[in-house]
C-alpha cells in the first residue's frame, strides 16, 4: 500500500504541491494523471525519496524513508540514468547486490528476453540509446521484486512492442499484490490498466476516481470535464490547451 498525506513542496516561491493526499492499495494500479507541469513529477520524486518535502509518505505502512521502506519499492524515473562503464547485465548484477537479491542465469535471461535486450546485455551504458536506456531501467526495477513501484511516464520512448510488455508486466504485478503508481499525461497509454485515477493539475488533485465508480464513463471524457480543458487535434495527435 502507498499513503501519500499533506504532501507539499515549494520550489523558492513556486507551490509545485499543494497539500496532497491519496492512497493506493495493494492489488491496485493507480494513475497519476495531468498536463505537463501539473505537478505530478514533484510527488513521485518526493515518494521515491528525491526531494525534501512536508508531509508523510508510508510504504507498506512504513515511513518512507527508513530503510523497510525502501526495500520495499522501486522506481523507473522519466529520464533514465545508466552507469557509463557497466554492460546491461551488470547493471542487474549491481542492483541484484545493492537489494541483497540473488540473480539467476535463468531470472535474468528472461528478464532481459521480455524486453528483447538479450542481445544487448554486453553493451555499455554509454552505448545505449533512450528507448534501450528505459527498457534497463525497467528489468532493474523489477529485479527488486517490489511491494510498491513507481513509474514517472514509463511509456514515453519506448517502442509498441516494449510498451504492450510493460503493460503486461503492470497487470502481472497487480495480480501479484503489488501497489502500482504511474504518472503520466499520455491517455491512451493507460486506459486498459488504471483502477484509480487521480487527477492533478497546478499543484492540486482535483479528483479522485475509482473505476468501478464511473460504470462506463471513457477516462478520456473523465479528464477533460474535471480540468476544464479543450482538446485540439494537431497532425493527427492529440494535444492539451488551456
Amino acid at each position: 500500500m502507498l499513503e501519500v498525506i499533506h504532501l507539499s513542496k515549494k520550489y523558492g516561491k513556486t507551490l509545485a504541491a499543494d497539500d496532497i493526499g491519496f492512497t493506493v492499495p495493494d492489488g491496485r494500479i493507480g494513475i497519476l494523471l495531468g498536463p505537463n507541469g501539473a505537478g505530478k513529477s514533484t510527488v513521485i520524486k518526493s515518494i521515491a525519496g528525491l526531494l525534501r518535502f512536508k508531509g508523510t509518505i508510508r510504504i507498506q505502512g512504513q515511513d518512507s524513508h527508513t530503510m523497510e521502506a525502501k526495500r520495499s519499492f522501486a522506481y523507473v524515473p522519466e529520464l533514465p540514468y545508466m552507469y557509463e562503464a557497466l554492460t546491461v547485465r551488470e547493471h542487474l548484477e549491481f542492483i541484484s547486490r545493492a537489494y541483497g537479491i540473488p540473480l539467476s542465469e535463468e531470472e535474468a535471461a528472461s528478464l532481459l528476453r521480455r524486453f528483447e535486450l538479450d542481445d544487448k546485455q554486453d553493451k555499455l551504458g554509454s552505448e545505449l540509446s533512450k528507448g534501450m536506456m528505459q527498457k534497463v531501467s525497467i528489468c532493474c526495477a523489477l529485479l527488486v521484486r517490489p511491494k510498491v513501484i513507481l513509474l514517472d511516464e514509463p511509456m514515453v520512448g519506448l517502442d509498441p512492442a516494449a510498451i504492450k510488455e510493460l503493460k503486461a508486466q503492470i497487470l502481472e504485478l497487480k495480480d501479484q499484490g503489488a501497489t502500482v503508481l504511474i504518472s503520466t499525461h499520455m491517455l491512451e497509454m493507460v486506459k486498459e490498466l488504471w483502477d484509480v485515477t487521480f487527477v492533478m493539475d497546478k499543484g492540486h488533485i482535483l479528483g479522485t476516481y475509482a473505476r468501478e465508480a464511473l460504470a462506463n464513463e471513457d477516462l478520456e471524457d473523465l479528464y477533460f470535464s474535471v480540468t476544464g480543458q479543450d482538446r485540439t487535434r494537431e497532425d493527427g495527435r492529440q494535444t492539451w490547451e488551456q
